[in-house]
């Protein structure tokens, strides 16, 4: 195993500045690629789970607004659903913050989307104890809506 094999191993923050002086430098003969390509593909997937989830969360939270909440409204004159609001919120900004970080996701959306409405039916069912038959089986909201702010079915 090389010295920077070992280094990947043991300290993953002194590996990887070595590796970006190995890369302003030049000397791209010295890099550990096999380490390098696995990062890299690292960070593209975990990009891809972080949006994932951020989207999983927002239907999850639209599908419960949409389905229960003028059932909740009506049964506990308190219940506002300003949690629900917030979480819907802060999941639409993250969402578009991580798009803008990385926009190569954008092409992504449509599969990562269709992935995300299996979990969060599944979240939605368990959370709201509705039944599944209560829900589509196909995400009811288009992109455009998932990212609006104005949108609460």
């Amino acid at each position: 195993m090389s010295s920077l094999q070992t280094l990947y191993q043991k300290d993953y923050a002194a590996w990887a500045e070595k590796m970006a002086e190995l890369l302003k430098a030049g000397k791209f003969s010295e890099l550990d690629i096999e380490h390098l390509l696995e990062e890299l593909a690292s960070m593209g997937t975990s990009e891809r789970n972080e949006l994932e989830s951020r989207l999983t969360i927002l239907i999850a939270h639209l599908l419960k607004w949409q389905f229960q909440y003028q059932y909740l409204s009506d049964k506990w004159k308190e219940f506002d659903g300003r949690s629900w609001r917030a979480t819907i919120i802060e999941q639409r900004v993250r969402l578009r913050k991580r798009l803008r970080k990385s926009p190569g996701l954008k092409a992504n959306l449509p599969e990562i989307t269709l992935e995300a409405y299996e979990d969060a039916l599944e979240l939605a069912i368990k959370e709201t104890q509705l039944s599944a038959a209560t829900f589509p089986s196909e995400c009811p909201y288009t992109l455009e809506q998932l990212l609006d702010d104005d949108f609460y079915p």
